[in-house]
């Protein structure tokens, strides 16, 4: 231990018998304690409500999705799907037609987002979990076309599986029209299937309803004409390569997102939120390190005649900066380290037993998700750095300062 680093240490146990410095000192440990403590709490929780978030994207969202570069469709190609399907690691390719549409159940009415798929999207197994009542087949026997109903619009529109007689109706505008008569039965195109399942991932997607993507043609008059396409990766291929090798088959025209692109807002302002969480309690760690500024301000006066001793003694004054800022370090490290211990303590309790509850009987989750990055130990560790380095650098360099007794 260098001489600035024992002479801090020995002012920062000496505090004990100046009760006021002692307990300014005491007050800012405390203060950055906690706010370290708060922040790797809280950053934990973002973390793990990202996670979350991704556990629920792979639950309904494709791997990867192709859409148009330009407009709502594009006209789908038999060399086209066969050249997707000759990629490696590309297990199955969904064709998609999706657009709004008026779904009416029993004299009920409610706009919906209509999702037609062909068969691979049972056979992706995808959705299995998110199912509450019914089947995933949206094509039964005899012809029989079902539609899988996400809950919010079955509690919207009070359908009953149970119900064989009762048609689920679909209407959607007809495309010669220039015009639209909502008072018009005639100006829309009109399919009926059969109830045949509910799922439910989450709110964002309680307005979905997925039918066979014979009806949406139909609905909607399109022939090749698709929304999208949905693919599922093998268990062993590597998602940045498939999707670069996508591009390269597609060209310019096409728009390749992996899972994360297709969710790219609800992710960014996770992001945006955990920033401004950062910077919010760095704000109060360095209202609480403000302390450390007054409690060296006052040491300072105190230890003048310490000061100009060192002085007569040869010292320089970078060692008397160095001392004073070596205390500051103390009283802030300490903190610091005790936050994030308990810090992490709590994160590691909330992980294993989660003991705070998300109090609510319809969340995904029992408890708040946490999941700590050392990253955001790393961030922690730093703000405190620097915030512990402006606090202590005017009052070390008034100490410097200090040639003699009584002379500032």
């Amino acid at each position: 231990m260098n001489l600035s680093a024992r002479i801090a240490l020995r002012y920062f146990l000496s505090h004990r018998k100046r009760s006021f410095i002692s307990i300014i000192a005491l007050i800012a440990m405390v203060g950055i304690g906690v706010g370290t403590m708060a922040m790797v709490v809280v950053l934990s929780v973002f973390n793990g409500m990202e996670a979350l978030n991704r556990e629920i994207f792979k639950s309904f969202d494709p791997d990867i999705r192709i859409v148009p570069a330009e407009g709502r469709r594009f006209t789908v190609t038999d060399s086209m799907l066969a050249a997707i399907n000759r990629t490696e690691g590309v297990q199955f390719v969904t064709q998609v037609i999706e657009d709004n549409a008026l779904a009416s159940y029993d004299d009920q009415q409610i706009l919906i987002r209509l999702k037609g798929v062909d068969s691979t999207f049972r056979d992706r197994h995808q959705m299995d979990t998110t199912l509450l009542e019914g089947s995933l087949n949206l094509n039964g026997p005899n012809g029989t076309r079902f539609a899988l109903i996400s809950e919010g619009v079955r509690n919207a529109l009070a359908v009953s599986l149970r119900d064989t007689f009762i048609p689920f109706a679909l209407w959607y505008p007809k495309t010669d029209r220039k015009t639209i008569n909502f008072n018009n039965a005639d100006a829309f195109n009109q399919v009926t299937v059969m109830p045949g399942g509910t799922f439910f991932v989450e709110s964002r997607y309680d307005d979905i309803v997925f039918v066979p993507l014979s009806v949406t043609q139909s609905l909607m008059g399109l022939d090749r004409e698709r929304s999208a396409l949905e693919i599922q990766l093998t268990a062993d291929a590597s998602e940045s390569r498939v999707q670069k090798q996508l591009r390269s088959v597609l060209g310019k025209d096409f728009v390749v997102l992996n899972r994360d692109e297709q969710n790219a807002d609800l992710l960014r302002a996770v992001k945006v939120e955990k920033l401004f969480a950062t910077v919010t309690l760095s704000l109060i760690i360095l209202v609480a390190a403000i302390n450390i500024f007054f409690s060296l301000s006052m040491l300072t006066l105190e230890k003048k005649g310490d000061t100009a001793i060192l002085f007569a003694m040869g010292a320089k004054p970078a060692l008397i900066r160095r001392i004073f800022v070596s205390v500051g370090n103390i009283v802030a490290f300490a903190g610091a380290g005790i936050g994030l211990i308990t810090g992490i303590l709590i994160c590691w309790v909330q992980k294993e037993y989660g003991l705070v509850s998300m109090g609510m009987k319809t969340a995904l989750v029992d408890a708040y998700p946490v999941e700590l990055q050392w990253g955001d130990v790393l961030i922690t560790a730093v703000v405190i750095i620097i915030i512990t380095i402006v606090v202590s650098f005017l009052p070390a360099a008034r100490a410097a300062r200090q040639k003699t007794f009584g002379q500032g």
